[in-house]
């Protein structure tokens, strides 16, 4: 695509000068080219307790699974449906080491079907995430409709930054954030609402993590007193 908005910009300028009735159209796809590989400047928040979007687009689901197997139990899952007009370069949801990246062949359903997830083409990637996250989660890439090609520059044992660039899903498409069930890591966004990867805060941690982990004998400690009373 990249390519074909170069030759389309040369011949705009050849047809303005050739042919001028022609180049309008051979503008719009240069034009389209350029607006489809845009990656906009953003604002990374640096909240060590925040997962940023991976991708723009609108957010179309926010599910409970009972299990996912890259967790290794329950998640949850945030999908992001890019339209053609959105960006569609690929970030890290927070600073992170990859652990592993699998493609898998399949379908070309529309990226807002709920088949879309399991059954299309999609590349998955898990990532261990700096604390106080838990770990592991989850970014998928999905092929959808109109898009025929994952593009997914990771490799076992790199190093993200937050809102680090990695890949692009190149037209229509779909990315999911999963996560593993944690009460005090909440979603902070609505069905409905169009997100900026890189700069709209996905999920926030309630609690820190040795607070998590402590909770059970805070709350043991807190009703001994009472009993005693």
């Amino acid at each position: 695509m990249l390519l074909i908005s170069l030759l389309a910009g040369g011949a705009t300028i050849a047809l303005t000068y050739y042919f001028w009735p022609a180049a309008p159209v051979t503008a719009l796809l240069w034009l389209a080219g350029l607006a489809f590989f845009r990656v906009p400047a953003r604002r990374i928040p640096a909240d060590p307790d925040v997962l940023i979007a991976p991708a723009d687009g609108t957010i179309t689901d926010i599910t409970a699974l009972p299990h996912v197997a890259e967790v290794g139990g329950p998640a949850t899952r945030i999908g992001i449906f890019l339209s053609v007009f959105d960006v569609h370069v690929n970030r890290s949801p927070c600073a992170a080491s990859v652990v592993s990246v699998r493609h898998q062949p399949g379908l070309f359903l529309d990226a807002r079907d709920a088949r879309a997830g399991e059954q299309n083409e999609s590349t998955t990637i898990v990532l261990t995430p700096d604390a106080p996250m838990p770990r592991p989660i989850v970014v998928r890439q999905i092929a959808g409709l109109i898009a025929r090609r994952i593009v997914c520059r990771l490799s076992p044992g790199q190093k993200l930054a937050r809102g680090e660039l990695f890949g692009l899903i190149k037209f229509g498409s779909r990315t999911e954030l999963i996560v593993p069930a944690d009460p005090h890591l909440v979603p902070t966004v609505a069905i409905g609402q169009h997100v900026a990867g890189g700069a709209t805060i996905l999920m926030r941690l309630t609690a820190p993590a040795d607070q998590r982990k402590g909770s059970h004998e805070a709350q043991r400690q807190t009703r001994e007193p009472a009993a005693s009373t």
